[in-house]
């Protein structure tokens, strides 16, 4: 592994990856790599978790594509050196900021969008002129295989090289030093790899998930929130980072969301949901069984049935939910829904607040002083969603 890092630091200390020629053609070559190979993917995709190939172009191939289209029109600008404001110490001198590439990334991918939360992050080290080390994630080994045999093809083989393995190979990928880390999944991992940049003092990104609450006022458009959340939750099975993981409610609403949330479910995967082409199915038979894990002793509205060879987890809602239970303590990133019943708002923002900081969090109201309400106290979340009047189509 130390032969193969050092192998792709000498590509780039020849400085060929630094010219924004260069960085152009390997971003145009990426784009004809997603559209002329695309059916090896989507086939790829499917066969780890079961997606359509609608369901993938849509979540996974049309932000990549709009991605790179966006970095091609604007990169010319971007690498140009800006003047930087001076000050008395440097009033005579011609000072200017210029975006420089930092070296060599480590991409470490996760398994639940196994295209975009890989190449996503490859596309902007690419326009930044790095070289480039990605480790797709094993679990969604079909879409691991795939991108390793296909990226070598169309990009430069020594600046950007995909290994793939399991923790093994990742525990020897984060002993070697790189210029900075990049990494989508659970916080445990998360834990792992911040411990192991830190020997080098090397930046990281992490992107960690967490239990993303819905907060469901009495004062919403009640049909167009639980469309919504229903959309957003079962989407990929469950499996996003930023699906709702729980919804707050006055305990009237309870009854009302858990009909219409069937009612749209009903509407958006027909009577038969495990035959659905959109419905998509649990990654590995780990994942399956620790999402049953989470519907023991609970209350369940309606879905809840489970399928082990399929690895087919329904729709499912859970209502009169302790906020002590087990399936209230982790993130559940699977098609279950629970309903917490609170007085108000402000017991629901204190709920949130006594945890740890979600990821996303969505409010559902008409009522200003509640919106302006969670802007104040939830500062710190990474992303506020009020929906309110926006089309879901």
């Amino acid at each position: 592994m130390e032969h193969q890092v050092q192998r792709v630091r000498d590509a780039f200390l020849s400085g060929r990856s630094r010219p924004l020629r260069f960085r152009l053609q390997q971003l145009e070559a990426l784009r004809r790599m997603l559209q002329e190979r695309e059916k090896d993917i989507v086939a790829a995709i499917g066969a780890d978790l079961r997606k359509s190939e609608f369901n993938a172009y849509i979540q996974e191939f049309l932000t990549l594509l709009g991605e790179i289209d966006l970095v091609l029109e604007k990169l010319p600008e971007w690498v140009k050196a800006t003047p930087a404001k001076k000050n008395m110490l440097i009033m005579l001198d011609e000072a200017y900021i210029q975006p420089e590439p930092l070296g060599v990334v480590l991409i470490i991918g996760a398994w639940n969008y196994p295209l975009v939360l890989l190449i996503q992050p490859l596309i902007g080290a690419i326009a930044a002129g790095n070289a480039v080390i990605m480790k797709p994630s094993e679990v969604s080994e079909n879409t691991a295989k795939i991108l390793a045999k296909l990226l070598p093809q169309y990009l430069d083989q020594d600046l950007y090289v995909v290994v793939n393995g399991g923790v093994e190979e990742t525990t020897e990928l984060l002993k070697q030093q790189f210029d900075h880390i990049l990494y989508t999944g659970n916080t445990m991992v998360g834990k792992i790899i911040m411990e192991a940049a830190a020997k080098h003092l090397t930046p990281v990104t992490l992107e960690l998930g967490g239990k993303s609450p819905c907060y469901v006022d009495r004062d919403c458009d009640l049909d167009v929130a639980c469309r919504r959340i229903a959309w957003g939750k079962y989407m990929n099975c469950g499996q996003t980072c930023v699906a709702p993981d729980y919804i707050l409610c006055e305990s009237s609403l309870q009854n009302q969301i858990v009909q219409k949330v069937k009612e749209t479910v009903k509407e958006f995967y027909g009577e038969n949901i495990k035959e659905s082409p959109d419905y998509e199915r649990i990654i590995n038979l780990r994942h399956f069984k620790r999402i049953l894990s989470l519907l023991e002793g609970q209350k369940i509205a309606f879905g809840g049935e489970t399928d082990e060879a399929t690895r087919y987890v329904a729709p499912t809602v859970l209502i009169d939910v302790d906020p002590e239970s087990k399936v209230m303590q982790e993130e559940i990133f699977g098609p279950i829904l629970p309903i917490v019943s609170v007085k108000n708002a402000e017991e629901a923002i204190r709920f949130i607040n006594e945890r740890e900081k979600p990821l996303a969090f969505y409010v559902f109201s008409h009522n200003d002083k509640v919106q302006v309400g969670w802007e104040l106290i939830m500062e710190n979340t990474v992303l506020i969603l009020f929906l309110i009047n926006v089309p879901v189509y």
